[in-house]
């Protein structure tokens, strides 16, 4: 069995599942575990160092410009997927700006020789999460091992959630994750399920919609308790780069999260951008990050910050 994965989450459900000797192509992005580094790229990004040597706004202008044009942000290496030979292609369409897009990818398919089979992951809760890490499982045949690694993580998210259960809603803090920092996005899908389970109230987040641009009055207006600054791909050092931006904006002083010191840091790139094993870890760190006093040791080290 030789399997591709043009996703980084995919990636890491594979090694969760013992996979990783059947994959034979990744993404550049594909960089957990550490050996997924090692494996053949057959996806690369259209831009230039993958965009990190620019500015938030102009990161949104060209992807939104290559959209609109229909162009795709990342692209195969020519020639790279007929090299690799794959039965099993783990793709998605859930979102243009993550991934190769899904008619990209069966173009692209059409092109090479044989007849790999493709399967879509495109979850919008944890949920849906769980179940893809199953549906890989049983297509390349881990089903026992699926079965315990979303055991394990079920046991997980209840360790969060039973404590949280029952806390009335005045002692649920208001969150707003902010996904984007120009534009200001507030994250969506799977964020605000993250921030109920852990015993909060996303103010701006919509369950299962796509992320969304929001004004800045309309963060103010939300005055949240709880900022968490998880820009989408961003690991913790980039992520603290943007705290100016927002500091310069009308309003901040007077948020309520920043009045009381509670404005928090999460590895996105690592966690709420990876629909995959580690949205678990997000879940606990936000936990954290909102009751402290409840969870003040879920796990020995943290990899957010005040």
């Amino acid at each position: 069995m030789r399997i591709v994965s043009l996703l980084p989450s995919a990636t890491e459900i594979c090694y969760a599942l013992g996979l990783q000797d059947s994959l034979v192509g990744v993404t550049h992005e594909c960089d957990y575990p550490a050996d997924a580094t090692t494996k053949p790229v057959v996806v690369e990004s259209v831009f230039p160092n993958n965009c990190k040597d620019m500015a938030p706004g102009e990161v949104d202008a060209k992807i939104g410009e290559a959209i609109r044009s229909g162009a795709p942000v990342y692209r195969f290496k020519p020639g790279a997927l007929e090299t690799a030979k794959p039965d099993i292609i783990l793709a998605q369409g859930l979102c243009d700006v993550c991934a190769v897009p899904y008619k990209f990818v069966i173009d692209e398919i059409r092109k090479m020789r044989g007849n790999p089979q493709v399967m879509s992951l495109d979850p919008v809760d944890l949920t849906g999460i769980l179940t893809d890490i199953r549906r890989v499982g049983e297509l390349c045949g881990k089903v026992d091992e699926a079965g315990a690694v979303v055991d394990a993580l079920e046991e997980r998210v209840g360790e969060v959630a039973g404590p949280t259960r029952a806390l009335p809603a005045n002692d649920r803090p208001r969150v707003a994750v902010i996904e984007w920092t120009d534009p200001i996005y507030v994250g969506g899908h799977w964020v605000p399920e993250l921030v109920e389970l852990a015993g909060g109230i996303d103010v701006l987040g919509v369950l299962g919609e796509p992320s969304r641009a929001v004004e800045w009055s309309a963060v103010v207006a939300s005055n949240p308790d709880i900022v968490i600054i998880a820009p989408c791909g961003y690991d913790i050092p980039r992520a603290k780069e943007e705290l100016p931006r927002l500091q310069a904006l009308p309003g901040w002083n007077e948020l309520s999260a920043v009045k009381c010191d509670r404005v928090y840091f999460l590895d996105a790139n690592a966690t709420l951008s990876r629909p995959g094993p580690r949205m678990v870890d997000a879940l606990e760190d936000i936990a954290q990050m909102i009751h402290p006093e409840i969870f003040p040791c879920l796990v020995e080290a943290r990899r957010w910050s005040e």
